[in-house]
């Protein structure tokens, strides 16, 4: 029987592992084997983190637009529910993004969400 060395599809296959690995530390960037599993591992954390990087960030919105309407007497959850009595349709990036650069802005919807619960 010959003996099989590997031709194009070999190398073509392993190329492109070494190509995702390049820029690793050490053998996970030269040596195949230990390469696929630096680069299988990655890939696996990639597409997790993909998922959790949507609930991070709305987290950090929350924070911020809580920090912002805590200076006007209000709490996060009160807030939401006088910005939806008041017919305010804005998203917590938006909120978040305005309380950061706009104070006097979040003000005043802080203020109408405020006369909405009362």
């Amino acid at each position: 029987m010959p003996r099989a060395k590997g031709g194009f599809k070999t190398k073509h296959r392993r190329n492109k592992i070494l190509k995702l690995a390049s820029g690793y530390y050490g053998r996970r960037k030269n040596v195949f084997k230990v390469a696929y599993n630096a680069v299988i591992h990655a890939l696996r954390y990639a597409y997790k983190h993909r998922k959790t990087k949507k609930r991070d960030f709305r987290s950090l919105w929350i924070q911020r637009i809580n920090a912002g309407v805590r200076l006007h007497g209000l709490s996060y959850s009160k807030f939401i529910c006088g910005l939806k009595k008041a017919g305010i349709g804005l998203d917590r990036k938006v909120l978040a993004d305005i309380a950061m650069n706009d104070p006097e802005t979040f003000g005043v919807i802080a203020q109408k969400a405020k006369t909405q619960i009362q």
